[in-house]
């Protein structure tokens, strides 16, 4: 009798995957999220650059709406102060607020501009009850800052440090001392193709800068005019000597300017534009010194390529022995922005373009003046 044997099933397919099948796909996810991710990237950095437009705008408009009520633009800065027998200023109880200060109620930022005692200034030094300040000085504005800026501290910068931002900062309340912090913003005023380039312009002031006592040559264009930051200064740092060029002076020596007084054309000049406060050391939202920068630095220059402790660096105020790329020098004061190969700027009819970082300085500096006469291409920028 024959004995029975089961029949031996055959085995089963294996179910899975070789690890040589999975290096494979691991792979080529791998490069699929690596052509993806710029694109990504590159979409965001659009939604962040059209936000930032968007800011500017918003200010367009609050200092359009300023001049149909006040009859003109806002000053530079509220200011009364002298220098020794020539004023410094046209009326004004000096405070040293900004222009940004000025415009909030046109931007819906009533309730902050109601806390601003505006014969009050925040400054400890001229005023004991600067803590009077405080709650205004707190106070942060998304609408003043770049989205694509991830060094502005989120509207604030510490105080007092060579990486920091110098200013005079209110008592705080609750420490009895002045601020740690400093509040900032991404967007300043233009004080057009004055001079920068420091107190020292007779030794020529920025590389970039026709020296103030220089004569230009037939058919060269000047960069720079007397006049540093706007102030009525001449070329010398005599008074009287200068004429405020772009839309503000950080001193207000010159009553504010007007529609009519853009010669140029409101569509042909700079208004305000972006900055990067921590390439700045005196960078600051509610503080003249920190609200205005100019066309005679090429655009997008990096002014924080320079160790900020280092002796010819650290306090050397626009100083001609702060290197360019020193966050103290005069350079610190040209426009740049966190957006790839360019900044946005507005302009004087309250239009917001992306100006390229190639943009010749000649081209720059006629933006930037209101009344100079230049002839400018539109194909220029």
């Amino acid at each position: 009798m024959a004995k029975w044997c089961p029949r031996r099933r055959p085995s089963s397919p294996r179910i899975g995957f070789t690890l040589i099948e999975l290096l494979v796909v691991i792979a080529i996810i791998a490069v699929l999220i690596a052509l993806l991710l710029p694109a990504v990237q590159s979409a965001r950095e659009a939604a962040r650059r059209a936000q930032c437009s968007n800011n500017l705008k918003q200010i367009g408009i609050a200092m359009h709406n300023y001049h149909d009520q006040m009859g003109s633009y806002p000053p530079g800065e509220i200011t009364a102060s002298t220098n020794g027998t020539t004023p410094d200023g046209w009326g004004l109880r000096t405070t040293e607020l900004a222009w940004r200060a000025m415009i909030l109620p046109q931007m819906e930022q009533t309730t902050v501009y109601n806390a601003i005692n505006f014969y009050i200034g925040p400054n400890p030094s001229a005023d004991p009850v600067s803590a009077s300040q405080f709650t205004a000085y707190n106070t942060v504005f998304t609408t003043w800052l770049c989205p694509s800026d991830g060094t502005n501290g989120g509207g604030r910068l510490p105080s007092n440090t060579p990486d920091g931002q110098w200013t005079d900062q209110p008592i705080d309340p609750s420490t009895g001392t002045t601020a740690a912090f400093t509040p900032v913003s991404n967007y300043a005023g233009s004080f057009g193709d004055n001079y920068c380039g420091g107190p020292l312009l007779s030794t020529g002031g920025l590389p970039w800068e026709t020296p103030a006592l220089a004569t230009t040559p037939l058919g060269q264009n000047r960069i720079g005019w007397n006049g540093y930051w706007g102030v009525n200064r001449g070329g010398d740092f005599s008074w009287g000597n200068g004429v405020m060029r772009g839309y503000f002076d950080y001193r207000s020596s010159f009553k504010p300017t007007t529609i009519a007084g853009v010669t140029d054309g409101t569509s042909n000049t700079i208004m305000a534009g972006e900055v990067i406060p921590s390439r700045a050391a005196d960078s600051n939202f509610w503080y003249f010194n920190g609200a205005y920068a100019g066309c005679t630095v090429p655009l997008g220059w990096n002014s924080n390529t320079y160790p900020a402790s280092a002796p010819n660096c650290l306090n050397q105020w626009q100083n001609s022995t702060a290197p360019t790329g020193c966050r103290y020098s005069a350079a610190a004061k040209g426009w740049v922005s966190m957006h790839p190969g360019g900044a946005n700027m507005l302009f004087g009819d309250g239009s917001v373009r992306f100006l390229k970082n190639s943009i010749s300085l000649q081209t720059l500096c006629g933006l930037g003046s209101k009344a100079g006469g230049e002839v400018i291409s539109a194909d220029a920028y």
